[in-house]
């Protein structure tokens, strides 16, 4: 399935003849002038000058990529020479000025010989920039990291190699390569990656679970979401947003998953996470479409406990619906609960 992934995003990238989808092509003349023009830069050690360069041709192609050159280079000395680029590009106001020459240096990298580690430090210097790499970008990133997979390495051990370079995994980074592999409904490897994040030093946010199971809830992988969410609280001991809650409920009410779905709210309760009004909502109504009445019951009554009530129609049907099936008690509780809070 891996090799199958990493197939589909080399024929999506190659799709697209530019990276930067520039509306035309200048000559090859003029291609083989910029690449010229940045490699003198390069070799007077002008780097500031770069994204200005790259910005008078802003009708060139990725192919040639003007930084084609360096695979000339030996492979440390590339290196070298794209860190001092990085760090050059840092005081350089505004930030965005060096985007285009971030996304010329990340397709580069992405699409030789041996993308990684280095298109993660430039990935890293990008974001931290406050820029996006452009969406291409993501298909490459994505195809890179598979087949270093592969090839049976840990992702803790691919991440770790930065520090050969210089560089340091961090959140940012290895959020954009989750939801990169996401993109591309590699569901599995982005929760690999998750869990491997905490053995490269680098510790998973709440962006970093938002995404995997934000993505696991849309394709209703609802076990795998579920039981993320709980690892999150529990190991991690962060709180879900109430909009990753109602995302995880809605998704079990479309299962028709409604005892998983009340068990999650009973352990958020217990954790103390607040759920919202929204997040019950969602599982009551799941459990009256599923006729889960008893269910239903005893979610509006921990709801109402929160200070919340639900509409008069979903009130109806509750009580209603207890009654329809001879729980006349617990009918009568709810209905005295409903009166309570309308008081």
């Amino acid at each position: 399935m891996m090799i199958g992934a990493i197939k589909s995003c080399r024929s999506l990238v190659n799709f697209g003849p530019c990276l930067l989808q520039f509306s035309s092509l200048r000559s090859m003349s003029s291609l083989r002038t910029l690449e010229e023009t940045v490699r003198a830069a390069v070799d007077a050690k002008d780097y500031q000058q770069i994204p200005e360069l790259l910005g008078s041709f802003e009708e060139a192609c990725q192919n040639p990529n003007p930084f084609s050159f360096l695979s000339n280079f030996p492979q440390n000395h590339r290196i070298k020479v794209i860190d001092e680029m990085l760090e050059s590009f840092i005081p350089l106001r505004p930030r965005s000025r060096p985007k285009i020459a971030y996304d010329y240096l990340l397709s580069y990298s992405l699409q030789s010989l041996h993308p990684l580690p280095l298109a993660l430090a430039i990935l890293q210097r990008t974001l931290r920039s406050g820029c996006v790499p452009v969406p291409q970008i993501r298909l490459l990133l994505s195809s890179a990291w598979l087949e270093r997979r592969c090839q049976s390495q840990s992702v803790a051990d691919i991440l770790l190699e930065m520090k050969s370079i210089g560089y340091h995994p961090d959140c940012g980074t290895c959020n954009y390569l989750v939801s990169s592999l996401c993109a591309i409904d590699q569901l599995v490897e982005a929760a690999k990656v998750l869990k491997g994040m905490s053995s490269a030093e680098c510790v998973p946010d709440l962006e970093s679970y938002s995404i995997v199971i934000g993505a696991m809830s849309t394709a209703r992988k609802t076990n795998d979401a579920v039981e993320i969410m709980k690892e999150m609280v529990l190991n991690m001991g962060l709180m879900p947003r109430q909009g990753m809650v109602i995302k995880v409920a809605a998704a079990l009410r479309a299962n028709r998953e409604m005892w998983k779905a009340v068990e999650m709210i009973a352990f958020l309760e217990r954790k103390g996470c607040p759920i919202g009004f929204q997040g019950y909502e969602v599982v009551v109504e799941g459990c009256l479409e599923c006729r889960e009445y008893i269910l239903a019951g005893k979610t509006v009554m921990g709801m109402t406990e929160r200070g919340f009530i639900p509409y008069i129609k979903v009130r109806q049907k509750v009580v209603e619906g207890l009654a329809g099936v001879g729980e006349w008690k617990l009918a009568s509780v709810v209905r005295q609960r409903f009166a309570e809070l309308k008081s």
